[in-house]
């Protein structure tokens, strides 16, 4: 999970497009191509969850090492699992040609929210029930994982954008949100509630994968800016 490649994506890619004018369509058919995506990775980490290396292997079986963190190697298997209909077969070509670079081909979104997505889905079928888990620790847990994963989302965007002081400021009120999140499910909230202990011996190695990319995206984007001063001094 190295070289996510700040750069790559910010230099006005949009203008190589040409005149491309998409519709509702063609936005819904990328997007969903994004959904596949993020569901393809969250597959592959599932599967290596019992690994220690599991964000660099499923990495590793996105694509994303082969190039940069930022390239969009691989996206063609996640396009496999939209229907056929949904695209025209002639017009399927000029799709993909046309197909630009957002924010939801990003590696560290990609990881980021699916990582999530998974801490969330299993969080609601668990706290869905007011005898499983009190209520304020479930609207309390829930409301800190989305306000990390919007500071990540932010954070990527800042990244994507080439502002590496903004990407840091940004995962760090991330982090903190994390670290509320794991407070939350504490070894005391745990001992007074069986199911909770159960989510969180699932959900910390998740929370520590999270901490784990952010972290990386953090000291390469300070490389990158001790970079910028080296080379203009």
């Amino acid at each position: 999970m190295k070289d996510f490649n700040a750069d790559g994506p910010s230099e006005n890619e949009w203008e190589e497009q040409g005149e491309m004018a998409w519709n509702e369509f063609d936005w819904e058919h990328y997007l969903r191509e994004q959904d596949a995506t993020i569901q393809r990775y969250l597959g592959f980490y599932e599967k290596l969850k019992a690994q220690p290396d599991r964000i660099d292997e499923a990495a590793h079986l996105m694509g994303w090492d082969e190039a940069s963190w930022s390239s969009d190697e691989g996206e063609s298997a996640a396009a496999e699992t939209i229907a056929d209909e949904e695209l025209p077969e002639d017009a399927a070509a000029d799709y993909e040609d046309l197909e630009p670079y957002t924010l939801h081909k990003n590696p560290v979104f990609i990881a980021s929210k699916a990582i999530y997505l998974s801490l969330k889905r299993a969080w609601e079928r668990l706290a869905g029930s007011p005898d499983r888990v009190p209520q304020s620790l479930a609207l309390a847990f829930q409301a800190s994982l989305y306000r990390g994963e919007e500071q990540a989302s932010l954070a990527i965007q800042a990244l994507d954008l080439g502002d590496y002081a903004m990407t840091i400021s940004l995962l760090k009120r991330a982090l903190r949100e994390l670290n509320s999140s794991l407070a939350l499910i504490d070894d005391a909230a745990a001992a007074r509630h069986e199911l909770l202990a159960r989510y969180r011996e699932d959900a910390r190695p998740r929370l520590f994968d999270l901490r784990e990319i952010w972290l990386r995206v953090i000291n390469e984007c300070r490389d990158e800016l001790a970079r910028h001063i080296d080379e203009e001094s």
